[in-house]
């Protein structure tokens, strides 16, 4: 389970000196000027000045000069602190779970907890999500369960996201209107354009819906990145589109991806409306999205998004972050920024959080994650059958049905006599017999 950085309240203020978290400060590999209040951009000029970060806490929990704290109350703050904590806490245990060979894949959200958690505070229940893999906490947000989340990541007969189909973190819900979320890079971008479009020209939707796309800045290469937001700009639709720029693509510095002032300089190039914002103070991420929203809704038109922030993880459990960037740079990353620590600091000043409610909090959630793992490590896979059932609508095509008769045929000759294959088919509901009885 992540800890809060074991520094001293004067430690994080002489790093607030350093610039990091003042006012007038810059944010870490950017050059970007801070300001208390949210600066949407339209258009682009000759002028050489940057495009500011709107902050509204610095790295000691307080409000920076000029800034106004977005409308919160207890309740909500609450809500928004527990499941940043519920995160890190569960990409823990399934980070090490992956490495004890239980599941195959894992990507975790260390360092992004702000931006996830204060965007889908943001969102309405109903917005069409479309996420890349680091969204997990949009669903948790909106009332997913852990339970759920186990489920997918192991591939059991609980996950409602694919019934075992997907990678983990490939999650999906119709209920809580998540997009299922596929591997290759960038192609939700052009596609949450479309889901924008067809929501303006729903009755009943159009006026109270959007759809929020999540993406790297390392998916802001990719040419659908462009396709997508030239969609959204020309045939007009209300589309969120969220830049996670955490510092890395995979293993490529962002200062080797893009010459330019980061992803905000290429919204007003597609007439888009703009805001940068830092990704590791959740208030400012709720209080922008919160307005990017609601231009959406009320032009009909695309907002882009820029949190910025720093992934403190590798990229997933395939990556070794180390063998590009120096281990001490991440290390005083997560004791001097870390967003759920900076969080903590202000529930204090406002007598809303304490050392007993923090452990009892830590507690709670390492008892849930615990217990939702136990269980979706006893439960089977679904049966075999489900690998051709949900795929396609109508009519099942010739090739499925041919597909499903070569793999029973294989199961006849040697689902009982090669260990290999009695082993595997014993983690399935039914030993794969359901289609050996066809």
């Amino acid at each position: 389970m992540i800890r809060l950085p074991s520094v001293s309240r004067g430690i994080v203020r002489r790093w607030a000196t350093r610039g990091l978290t003042t006012a007038a400060g810059n944010l870490p590999n950017s050059k970007s000027p801070i300001v208390s209040k949210p600066k949407f951009i339209n258009s682009v000029t000759g002028s050489d000045e940057l495009i500011p970060t709107f902050r509204v806490l610095d790295g000691v929990g307080k409000p920076i000069e000029g800034a106004e704290v977005p409308e919160i109350d207890e309740k909500l703050a609450h809500k928004l602190y527990e499941n940043m904590q519920l995160l890190p806490t569960l990409d823990n245990v399934l980070y090490n779970v992956q490495r004890q060979g239980k599941i195959s894949f894992y990507m975790t959200s260390h360092g992004e907890e702000a931006t996830i958690i204060g965007s889908a505070a943001a969102l309405a229940p109903d917005d069409e999500v479309l996420g890349q893999y680091r969204e997990m906490g949009v669903l948790l947000w909106r009332g997913f369960g852990i339970d759920n989340i186990m489920a997918q990541c192991f591939g059991n007969e609980a996950d409602t996201s694919g019934k075992g189909r997907q990678m983990p973190v490939h999650f999906g819900s119709t209920e809580h209107h998540f997009h299922t979320i596929s591997s290759p890079l960038a192609t939700q971008i052009p596609q949450a354009a479309g889901v924008g479009y067809a929501l303006k020209r729903t009755p009943g939707r159009g006026s109270r819906s959007i759809a929020a796309c999540y993406f790297g800045e390392g998916a802001a290469s990719e040419g659908d990145f462009h396709a997508g937001l030239l969609l959204a700009s020309t045939v007009p639709s209300p589309t969120l589109f969220i830049a996670r720029n955490n510092g890395f693509a995979i293993s490529t510095p962002s200062t080797e991806q893009y010459y330019g002032d980061g992803i905000a300089a290429r919204g007003p190039g597609y007439g888009i409306d703009t805001v940068r914002v830092d990704g590791n103070d959740v208030l400012a991420v709720l209080a922008a999205v919160r307005e990017a929203r609601r231009r959406c809704l009320e032009q009909g038109r695309a907002v882009l998004v820029e949190a910025m922030s720093y992934r403190v993880g590798h990229h997933s459990t395939s990556d070794d972050s180390f063998a590009y960037r120096p281990r001490s740079e991440v290390e005083d990353r997560k004791r001097v920024d870390n967003p759920i620590a900076r969080f903590r600091l202000f529930m204090e000043s406002q007598g809303w959080w304490n050392n007993e409610a923090e452990e009892d909090l830590k507690a709670r959630l390492k008892a849930d994650v615990m217990k939702s793992f136990k269980k979706a490590e006893s439960l089977k896979r679904c049966e075999l059958k489900e690998l051709f059932t949900d795929v396609y609508g109508g009519e099942e095509p010739w090739n499925l049905k041919e597909q499903r008769e070569e793999l029973t045929g294989l199961l006849r000759k040697y689902g009982e006599v090669w260990e290999p294959w009695r082993t595997e088919l014993a983690r399935f509901k039914n030993n794969g017999q359901d289609l050996l009885k066809r």
